[in-house]
């Protein structure tokens, strides 16, 4: 399975209510169930008029799918193909 980096323009994102969040959540879980493939949701962030979603799938194909069902925007769908961070700098040194 590989992990995409999803980017959702979403107008008004960042006042979106809690009740609306548990509400485009439930969708995303439906629209995963729905897929009958290998799929996992793993986070969204929620900043400006954006959401940024990591997911993991077999290919962009399926998350735009997924994108599809939940009727969610998907303007990039990325597949992260490394991370790093201040672990990094300690692990080489």
């Amino acid at each position: 399975m590989k992990t995409f980096l999803i980017e959702r323009d979403v107008p008004g994102a960042s006042e979106l209510t809690h009740a609306q969040l548990v509400e485009i959540a439930r969708t995303s879980c439906d629209a995963v169930d729905s897929l009958g493939l290998p799929y996992l949701w793993v986070t969204t962030f929620v900043a400006g008029d954006k959401l940024y979603c990591l997911h993991g799938a077999e290919s962009a194909e399926v998350v735009r799918e997924h994108a599809r069902r939940g009727g969610f925007p998907a303007n990039v769908v990325a597949e992260v193909v490394a991370d790093f961070g201040p672990h990094t700098a300690r692990e080489a040194a």
